[in-house]
Order: C-alpha cells, then sequence, then structure tokens
C-alpha cells in the first residue's frame, strides 16, 4: 500500500497536465491577478442572486420545471464543483507524501506514509469547518428535495457573496482590525441586556401581566436597549421605569461608541483602500510605469511628458511629497519603493512594466533596481545615479538604463560657456521649444523595411535629419547610406512633426514612430 501511494504522487507530481488543472483551480479560486477570476466571480454571483430570487418567487407563485431543474441540478452542481475544488487546492498530499519519502531517506529512517496520509485529510478536514467552507456546504443542501426545509439553506448563499463581493470583505476586514473594541462592547451589551431582564422579571413577574418569564424579561430589555421600542411590553411600576431611563441612555451611548469605532477604522484604512484601489486599476493595465520619488527631476519629467504618460503611479515615502503630488495633479501612493512586498504588488508577469528610479539616495536607487529584477528580469529598469562611482553598482544590479544628471548639467554648463550657440540649439530641442523634435522609430521583426538600405528610406525627401541607429547596445552615428535596416532596430530621427507624422504614414503599420 506504501509503494502503491507514493507511486501515485510520484505520478500526479511529475504529471503537467494535473499541476497545469490544479494551478488553473487555484488561480480562479485566489489569484486576484488572474485574468478569469472576474469572471468566474460574476458567475458564482449570478448564480446565488438567481436561486434566491427562484426562492421568493416560488413563496406565492408556482415555478416552471425548467427553472426547478436550473436552481436544483446546475447551480447546485457548480456550488458543489468549487466546493471540491477548495478542497482540492487547499493543500497538496502528493507533495506532502514526496517531501516526507525524501526526508526519510536522508534521515534514515521508516516512511510512515499513513501519517502524512493523516495529516493531509487531517488539515482537509480542518478546512471544512471553517465558517467560509461551512457556508459552502450549505448551499449545496437545498439540491436536496425530499427534505423541504432545506430550502431555507438557499439564503445561506447570500453568504457566499461574502467571499466574491470585494465591497462586502475590505467591510468585513475593517470591523476584524477592531475586534477587541467590539467584542468588549458586546460582552458589556450583553451582561447590561441580561441583567436588566433578569430586574425586570423579579421586579414585575406576577405585576405586569405581560411579563410572564424570564424570556420576556430578556425581550423586553434587548427591545429597549436597541430604542427599538415596540410598545408590546411596558414596565408599570416606578422600579421598572427608572431601569428602562437607564438601559436606553446606555443603549443610545453603544450605539454611539460603535458607530465611533467603525467610523475611526475606516478613517484609518481609507488611505490604505485608496493605494489598493490604485493599484488594482493599474495592474488593469498592460504596461504602465513606476516612478519612484516625488523630486524635482520628476517634475520636470513630468512637464515635458505629461499628455503622452496614461498609465503610472508615483511611489514616496515621505507623505509630504505624496500630498504635492496629488496636489499637482499626479497619481501617487504613500509606499517604500525599495521594498520587495511593495514592488510585488504590481503584476509583473502578464503587464509590461518600466520602473523610474527617481530618488535622490543613490542606495535606495540600487535597492530599488535590485528588487525589480528579482521579481522579473522583464521589468524595465532606468535608474538615476547621482555619484558617477556607483555607475558599477547600478550596471550589476540589472539596471537597463543609467542617467547620470550631475554629469549632464556639468556638460550642458561647459557648452553654455564654450559654445553658447549649440547649447542653445540643444537645449531646445531637448525642452520641446524648437520647432525640430528628436523621435525614435522602432523597427519590429516583421515590418517590411527589414532588409532595405537607408537610402532607400528617403528620409530627405521626408524633410527628416537621420542621425543613427541604436542596434543592441551599440549606437552606429551617421551610418553610411547602404546600411541595411534589421529587426529591432531603433532609429533615431530630428524634424518637424508634420514630418515625423508624414514619414509614419508611408510606413503605416511598417513602423512604429514613439
Amino acid at each position: 500500500m506504501k509503494e502503491i501511494l507514493l507511486s501515485l504522487a510520484l505520478f500526479l507530481h511529475h504529471s503537467k497536465k494535473y499541476q497545469q488543472y490544479k494551478q488553473l483551480a487555484r488561480g480562479l479560486l485566489f489569484d486576484t491577478n488572474n485574468i478569469y477570476k472576474r469572471y468566474f466571480d460574476l458567475t458564482i454571483i449570478f448564480l446565488v442572486v438567481s436561486s434566491v430570487a427562484i426562492l421568493i418567487y416560488e413563496v406565492k407563485n408556482p415555478v416552471p420545471q425548467w427553472l426547478d431543474n436550473y436552481d436544483i441540478f446546475f447551480v447546485s452542481a457548480v456550488f458543489a464543483v468549487e466546493y471540491l475544488l477548495r478542497l482540492w487546492v487547499h493543500n497538496d498530499l502528493s507533495n506532502m507524501i514526496i517531501e516526507e519519502y525524501n526526508d526519510t531517506k536522508f534521515l534514515q529512517r521508516d516512511f510512515n506514509v499513513y501519517a502524512v496520509f493523516k495529516e493531509g485529510m487531517y488539515q482537509k478536514l480542518k478546512y471544512m469547518v471553517t465558517p467560509s467552507a461551512i457556508v459552502d456546504l450549505l448551499a449545496i443542501l437545498p439540491a436536496y428535495r425530499p427534505l423541504r426545509i432545506l430550502r431555507v439553506f438557499i439564503l445561506f448563499r447570500v453568504f457566499k457573496l461574502l467571499r466574491y463581493t470585494k465591497s462586502i470583505n475590505q467591510f468585513v476586514d475593517v470591523l476584524v482590525n477592531k475586534k477587541f473594541e467590539l467584542l468588549t462592547l458586546l460582552f458589556l451589551l450583553i451582561f447590561i441586556m441580561f441583567t436588566a431582564g433578569i430586574a425586570i422579571y423579579i421586579l414585575e413577574a406576577g405585576i405586569n401581566p405581560h411579563i410572564n418569564s424570564l424570556f420576556d424579561g430578556i425581550y423586553w430589555a434587548i427591545v429597549t436597549i436597541s430604542t427599538v421600542g415596540y410598545g408590546d411590553i411596558s414596565p408599570v411600576t416606578v422600579v421598572g421605569r427608572s431601569i428602562s431611563i437607564l438601559i436606553i441612555v446606555s443603549g443610545i451611548a453603544m450605539i454611539s461608541f460603535v458607530t465611533s469605532i467603525i467610523v475611526s477604522a475606516f478613517s484609518e484604512r481609507l488611505g490604505e483602500l485608496k493605494e489598493h484601489r490604485i493599484i488594482e486599476q493599474i495592474n488593469k493595465s498592460k504596461s504602465f510605469l513606476i516612478i519612484c520619488g516625488y523630486g524635482q527631476m520628476t517634475k520636470m519629467f513630468f512637464r515635458l511628458n505629461r499628455k503622452k504618460i496614461k498609465n503610472y503611479v508615483i511611489l514616496d515615502q515621505d507623505i509630504n511629497r505624496v500630498e504635492a503630488a496629488k496636489k499637482d495633479g499626479y497619481m501617487a501612493i504613500q509606499d517604500d519603493a525599495s521594498s520587495h512586498q511593495t514592488l510585488s504588488k504590481f503584476d509583473a508577469k502578464y503587464c509590461d512594466i518600466t520602473i523610474l528610479c527617481l530618488t535622490a539616495s543613490d542606495v535606495e536607487n540600487v535597492y530599488i533596481t535590485l528588487n525589480a529584477k528579482s521579481i522579473s528580469r522583464k521589468i524595465k529598469v532606468i535608474a538615476r545615479v547621482n555619484d558617477p562611482s556607483n555607475i558599477s553598482k547600478f550596471t550589476y544590479a540589472g539596471a537597463d538604463h543609467i542617467l547620470t544628471p550631475n554629469k549632464v548639467v556639468n556638460t550642458m554648463i561647459h557648452a553654455a560657456i564654450t559654445q553658447p550657440t549649440m547649447y542653445k540649439a540643444i537645449h531646445a530641442i531637448l525642452t520641446g521649444k524648437s520647432i525640430a523634435n528628436i523621435d525614435e522609430i522602432y523597427v519590429h521583426n516583421s515590418h517590411e523595411i527589414v532588409g532595405k538600405k537607408i537610402c532607400d528610406l528617403d528620409f530627405q525627401g521626408s524633410k527628416l535629419l537621420f542621425i543613427g541607429i541604436q542596434r543592441d547596445k551599440d549606437f552606429i552615428f551617421n551610418p553610411p547610406s547602404s546600411e541595411e535596416i534589421k529587426p529591432y532596430d531603433v532609429l533615431l530621427v530630428m524634424g518637424r512633426k508634420i514630418s515625423l507624422e508624414y514619414f509614419k504614414s508611408l510606413h503605416e503599420g511598417d513602423i512604429y514612430v514613439r
């Protein structure tokens, strides 16, 4: 039997299809970044709402047979499959068995597969008694029609919305964070309620015709302390009415306390919820930009490119800079960009991410680069370096492009002093104050211009000045006209915007002008 269980565990562990199906199920149930989870959640919500609507409708109306079959078989079957999938992916018995087998081989002790199997089943059983799993199970029970009373369990399907409705989940999380305060008030409320109920029963039993049992006293206390006041039970003695006054005041105080606790909890979490919402919206984009630090370079970057930047977020640890960014109309979050946990919130698996490290600290920029590359090598990192001696550190960290603003400023200052005319021209072009613009033309693998010579593109006829080619990591300045265009080349050209648009229209579908 041990050999059979071990062989089965090894088979499942090495089966690509089994692992793919399990990963797919786990993604649909738990992975918020999974593109299909949203549709799965909406389907479950629709099934819950429709089944409850059928329950309400059939109270006074006969339900058509097809609608009854839909509720009995289809809805219940989907919920049963969902329940079994959650139970399946809760833990992995095959991995547990293999890990135990490897440990026993290494430690040279007896392989006890039954203990591992027992532990795995215990974990599944422990999951089955959690509130969410119990709700899932009760949502299946209405399918058993011989026990008509089980129809009432359809109402438990409403509780499934707690898992699939994000706003409700966030509300529950806020309440859970204030669990101690709310439980303290609850125990105090129960104490007052039972004390008042017992007191009114002792004082008015036999005098008040409406109070005949302790339950009547507790019922009156609940109705009074909640300030509902049905009026079906009212105290008739002076002491009873005095108790009423006390618990009415206590009820108002309790409601005020609970309200203030919930409001303060939401006030504390409001910023976090907004930031979480921003990250979710950003992750829905195919590509986006993360700008680390809100300083002068970031402000200059936005002044020059604001209309071109659509999907972006600014990360900064300083709350004052974050508030300044928001005041300037930018989307900003207070968070540590150099933290692996912060960057891992962004979906690098399905999105193209570019990170601009523009903080004033080289150490922080290096950490941002390292963490970004540890999450995914596909993330493009453009890092600012203040001290030129740290350039090698950024190269080792994996930065794709390195900015040296101090070196550039020194060069521009030197040019302004020694070659003022050239400085003015370059400054006008870079700041967009000139009628001429410098643009990059990206050549893709399937473009028709691949293999053509530079002279065949007729830049002069389009009123453009061809500057050079970026090929791999090298820049070829003013290449010969016989140079052939290769896939993934980047052509650097300069000219008026109308000329760039005209050149783009001539090669529509062939090239992409950035």
